[in-house]
């Protein structure tokens, strides 16, 4: 009797390898050759669950996303119901520091896609927009709640959520990169909440 194929196990392989060729080796270096050898199978198989580069280019873009997703997720459930809005944003925010292997290794992947496609190259940044702007938005909302338990406090939800997002992403991909550890990231963080949310906020 042949072997049934689980066909979205089948498309995670391939794009769990296209992010060790990233890794290792950048955008440039994921073709069809190089990403078959890693994930161990034939060109002819990626070619049929992926029918050109930008196929699965867009597909491990978007398996990266939703990793991330799932982690502020279990993040979020940790804190249960009745968390505030600076500890929400920051568990979100230390979800998102490279502090082991594999965020690490996300980090490189979507720096990779950035790079490449400030150059033109692999998928367009309104391709990768979806996330930072559901961080945005997922921040400004926070700072909405807070500012309605503190009039007192001195914040422009959406521009100090952009703000946000670009000292998180100045700060994951030099992390990435080997500049600073956990301790000074973490505290970077909480920094910067204290400058959002002040430093006795809820």
């Amino acid at each position: 009797m042949p072997r049934l194929v689980d066909h979205e196990q089948r498309r995670r392989e391939i794009t769990d390898a296209v992010r060790r060729v990233i890794v290792a080796g950048g955008l440039q270096a994921a073709t069809f050759q190089s990403v078959a050898a890693e994930a161990g199978i034939s060109v002819r198989l990626v070619q049929y669950y992926f029918g050109n580069k930008r196929e699965f280019l867009l597909a491990t873009h978007r398996a990266v996303v939703e990793d991330g997703g799932a982690r502020f997720a279990r993040a979020l459930e940790g804190l249960g119901a009745g968390a505030s809005p600076r500890d929400t944003v920051r568990a979100v925010l230390t979800a998102l520091l490279p502090l082991d292997a594999e965020r690490r290794a996300e980090t490189i992947v979507l720096g990779a896609f950035n790079q490449a496609a400030m150059s033109g190259q692999g998928i367009t940044i309104e391709e990768q927009a979806g996330a930072p702007k559901f961080l945005v938005a997922m921040i400004s909302a926070q700072l909405e709640r807070a500012r309605a338990l503190d009039a007192t406090l001195d914040v422009d939800p959406e521009l100090d959520g952009e703000l946000a997002l670009a000292a998180m992403g100045g700060l994951t991909q030099g992390m990435a990169a080997g500049y600073g550890g956990p301790e000074l990231a973490v505290a970077l963080v909480d920094r910067l909440l204290d400058r959002l949310f002040g430093t006795t906020a809820g």
